[in-house]
């Protein structure tokens, strides 16, 4: 276990957790530090992974926002600031102007989570990235951005492009911002109708389609087509990306990590890849939901988050290595996305799981991975191996809640966990029953009269025929 250094507590590190409250935030003109002493203590539940999988006719989102750099009065440096905002609310009331304005003002830091450091460019790649606000009250708002050199001659400064929902399909808002780049290269007056119409279109059901009408000056009217995937548990992630920065032996181990709810940082270069890479790591955790702290690319005002003694899964930006590095943590997972490597690591991250189960996973991963061509491939064939894991080891659960005649369910865990027959899937449930990703799904399941008809349901189905079949033929063989 490498050295650190003595562990620090005081109100940079309480303010920057607390600042993870109200929208990430009350945030108003100064900085992160100056305003951290107003929002409350207890740690946040980030569920951005694990967004509800809505059934369709919710709007498709809240608000497109416009946040450039603009020089501070006082000093050299650049300040995020919303610039463009559609659509403009009225007459709200108190309480809801006050929410917006909080909303709102937590926004700009994570379009540009690395600094006010900029100077104006005249190439720079486009990036495509997301966040999550949560509420106190677990309510979340999801941004989608897109982060580009606005046309036009010489040197100049980036911009992002900001779409603000509560609903959770990344694939579907990154052809919408597709859409919204295309029009502001030729006026911000043609993003309007195309965002009013989107505005006023319901959100699809899981495999359904909406088709928006669009004139375009000098291309005439188009039809755009947004399509929502059938299977709406992986329609926030892409597995690809995992599988490019690291092996499917680390992805194991991460997946190992975050089932025992420990600190795991990420480190990249470029923001997309950080954004895309924790989405899908927190996301093999399905049906359970990361229920702590959680920041796809943590801002620079942010970084002590790393010192947090709750659990945590965070992005940070390579430039900031040195800071993370020298900073007092203990029992983390330090995942260096560029070189594919572990900078920090506990050393038992592959004891976590049963050896044959974790062999299982492992076997399953890599059969045909080469021959898969399409995202939807690639994400049904890394998720399916973890699901069969929680089918594997708590599949079971349904049978051991017993239910009050008023309906309310307890849930037995000593008989639960007793009921496997291998010693080493009982010792690993032993230990997974007591984090909060398991304490929240039976609090779920207790409230339930029948299990959700959802895809995990349909596995755990499958596999019990599957045990049915197979005890059949062994009494015939007999």
């Amino acid at each position: 276990m490498p050295h650190r250094p003595e562990k620090r507590e005081g109100p940079v590190i309480g303010g920057m957790l607390r600042l993870f409250q109200k929208w990430v935030p009350r945030l108003r003109a100064g900085s992160a530090q100056d305003n951290s002493e107003e929002a409350a203590k207890e740690p946040e539940r980030a569920q951005e992974h694990c967004l509800t999988n809505f059934a369709g006719g919710q709007h498709f989102f809240e608000y497109l926002l416009v946040v450039s750099l603009k020089k501070r009065r006082s000093g050299e440096d650049y300040e995020p600031t919303i610039t463009y905002q559609f659509p403009k609310r009225e007459n709200l009331l108190r309480g809801q102007q006050e929410e917006e304005e909080r909303l709102l003002s937590a926004i700009p830091l994570f379009c540009f989570p690395d600094g006010n450091e900029w100077a104006p460019l005249t190439e720079y790649p486009r990036e495509t990235f997301s966040f999550v606000l949560t509420n106190v009250d677990g309510s979340r708002k999801i941004g989608y951005c897109r982060r580009l050199l606005p046309a036009g001659p010489g040197p100049r400064l980036p911009k992002v492009y900001c779409i603000i929902s509560c609903v959770g399909c990344f694939g579907l808002f990154s052809k919408i911002l597709d859409e919204v780049e295309k029009r502001h290269q030729i006026s911000m007056a043609v993003i309007y109708p195309f965002m009013q119409g989107l505005r006023e279109a319901a959100f699809p059901a899981p495999g359904k389609t909406v088709t928006l009408k669009s004139f375009i000056p000098d291309s005439g009217t188009e039809f755009i087509s947004l399509t929502r995937p059938l299977d709406s548990h992986l329609e926030h992630v892409d597995f690809n990306s995992l599988l490019q920065c690291l092996s499917l032996e680390q992805i194991v181990q991460i997946f190992a990590s975050a089932v025992l709810e420990r600190r795991l940082i990420f480190l990249a270069e470029d923001l997309s890849t950080l954004s895309q890479c924790i989405h899908a790591a927190a996301a093999l955790l399905y049906p359970f939901s990361w229920a702590h702290t959680y920041i796809p690319v943590v801002p620079e005002s942010l970084l002590a988050t790393v010192c947090c003694p709750t659990p945590f899964m965070v992005g940070v930006q390579m430039r900031f290595l040195q800071e993370v590095t020298e900073s007092p943590m203990e029992e983390v997972l330090l995942v260096n996305l560029r070189e594919g490597t572990f900078l920090m690591s506990v050393g038992d991250e592959k004891d976590i799981l049963p050896p044959k189960l974790q062999d299982d996973i492992l076997d399953a991963l890599g059969q045909g991975i080469n021959d898969l061509q399409t995202s939807e491939q690639i994400n049904e064939h890394v998720s399916g191996p973890f699901v069969q894991f929680f089918v594997k080891t708590v599949g079971h659960y349904a049978s051991y809640i017993k239910r009050e005649a008023n309906g309310q369910g307890h849930f037995q865990e000593r008989a639960f966990y007793k009921a496997l027959n291998s010693k080493a899937n009982r010792r690993f449930v032993k230990k997974f029953v007591k984090t909060q990703l398991f304490s929240l799904f039976i609090q779920e399941a207790e409230k339930s009269k029948n299990p959700p008809a959802g895809y995990f349901q349909q596995k755990i189905l499958e596999y019990e025929e599957q045990k049915k079949q197979k005890k059949s033929r062994e009494k015939t063989v007999k």
